[in-house]
C-alpha cells in the first residue's frame, strides 16, 4: 500500500489512515491474523546465545515475517 513511514504527525496518523477503506481492510485483517497466532518463548539472558537461538529457531520452523534486515 505503501504506507509504511511512520510519520509522527496528524498527516499519515493511523487515525487518518483508519479513514481510507483499504488501510482500514487491512490494518483489521492483521489485528485478526495476530489475534489467531500461537505464541510460545523461551528466556535466554546471554546477549550471544539469545541471536543464536533466535536465527536457528526462525530457521528450523521457516518463520515467514523474521527475514533479519534488521539485525
Amino acid at each position: 500500500m505503501g504506507k509504511a513511514d511512520a510519520s509522527y504527525t496528524k498527516k499519515g496518523s493511523r487515525a487518518e489512515l483508519l479513514n481510507d477503506p483499504e488501510f482500514k481492510a487491512a490494518f483489521e485483517n492483521s489485528k485478526e491474523r495476530i489475534r489467531n497466532m500461537e505464541l510460545r518463548y523461551i528466556g535466554e539472558n546471554d546477549p550471544l546465545r539469545q541471536a543464536l537461538l533466535e536465527i536457528y529457531v526462525s530457521f528450523v520452523l521457516g518463520t515467514r515475517y523474521n527475514d533479519f534486515e534488521t539485525h
